[in-house]
């Protein structure tokens, strides 16, 4: 019985795991369409895209919190070099 508690539980928290944010390294694409999708699977809706600072910055609203965070990508690999919340 003991065997089944940690299965449960990981089996409760996997949805929760599906709709996590970006973090550095994580490729998203270096298009607009690749990186909305990658972003809204992660669950963070997209409001905007705009370079900064030789990077593209992803304005993103997640979903499950309504809080907008900024996910920089470089335009190159398409990869996360920062996550951070919106000031």
């Amino acid at each position: 019985m003991k065997a089944l508690l940690p299965l449960t539980i990981a089996l409760a928290l996997s949805p929760l795991a599906a709709f996590a944010l970006p973090v550095v390294g994580d490729v998203l694409g270096t298009t607009p369409e690749t990186a909305t999708a990658a972003l809204e699977a992660a669950g963070c809706k997209v409001n905007s895209f705009e370079p900064e600072d030789g990077k593209i910055e992803a304005k993103c609203t997640e979903t499950a919190t309504g809080k907008i965070w900024e996910i920089y990508i470089d335009p190159k690999t398409g990869a996360v070099s920062e996550v951070k919340a919106d000031d």
